[in-house]
């Protein structure tokens, strides 16, 4: 059986079949249900705009709001997609929220606002996982690498299906650059590439990824996903290199399946 179909053979005590995600932005913060079988947000999702300053308490608040719209047991956990690399839940370092937020426990936090089970990701780390479970990588064993071209680069490892958390591989130098300074959708717009001259850039970015990490599949996720046909097919690497499928729900979508398999394995240690 494949470690990332597991969880999907659910015998009903096997923990719940819904999760809430949380995708929590710069701009704004998106929530749903989403349905664990198969990916799909359960109900449509909400979005409520990030409060300025965006604190540790005015962010668990609209978070805790959202979660209110929904009328869902108090049993369904909760994942948040988070803007920031996390160790075990704390935050590390803090780029596109209050720098308050540095140090912050966030599922404890998080949990004693809501009263619910907690588990906090990094976003890019909750969309490969999203990818790996319902999207594009969804057959894929060994080694996947999904990276969101955008502002920067975003990465997420997931190896037979367990995530390495916070790979941050957009930050890896290469000829002497951030690779994100030079690879990013972001560094196409400013210095006004072409698709071609973006692709090299792209090539030598995952040239380098793909020398060291070997991976058996790349899936290419963010905004400019959608046009992947201009960018995708100048690319040539060893790897496969498939355009991500869950598009803006990924992170929500990620974020709730961890938190269910957290809860389980929480469940099961009681």
């Amino acid at each position: 059986m494949n470690a990332h179909t597991s969880s999907h053979h659910d015998d009903g005590s096997a923990g719940p079949a819904l999760a809430f995600g949380v995708d929590v932005g710069g701009s704004g913060v998106k929530g749903a249900p989403v349905d664990l079988a198969t990916g799909e947000l359960a109900q449509d999702r909400h979005r409520i705009p990030t409060p300025q300053p965006s604190t540790p308490q005015a962010v668990a608040e609209v978070i805790g709001r959202l979660v209110d719209e929904y009328d869902l047991p108090t049993d369904v956990p909760l994942g948040v997609a988070f803007p920031a690399p996390l160790q075990r839940g704390v935050v590390r370092s803090m780029a596109n929220l209050d720098q308050s937020w540095t140090g912050v426990d966030v599922p404890a936090l998080l949990g004693r606002e809501t009263g619910r089970h907690v588990v906090a990701v990094n976003d890019a780390d909750a969309a490969g996982v999203a990818e790996v479970r319902y999207g594009a990588a969804r057959d894929t064993d060994g080694v996947v690498l999904v990276a969101t071209l955008g502002t920067g680069i975003g990465s997420a490892l997931i190896v037979d299906g367990i995530l390495l958390p916070n790979s941050e591989l957009g930050h890896l130098e290469i000829d002497g650059y951030d690779a994100e300074t030079r690879a990013s959708e972001a560094a196409r717009d400013r210095e006004d590439l072409s698709w071609e001259q973006w692709a090299e850039r792209l090539q030598r970015y995952f040239g380098v990824v793909e020398d060291l990490l070997s991976p058996d599949l790349v899936v290419v996720g963010g905004g400019v996903s959608k046009k992947h046909e201009k960018f995708l097919p100048l690319l040539h690497l060893r790897a496969p290199v498939v355009p991500a499928r869950l598009r803006n729900a990924a992170g929500i979508v990620g974020a709730a399946a961890l938190a269910a398999e957290d809860a389980r394995r929480a469940a099961a240690a009681r």
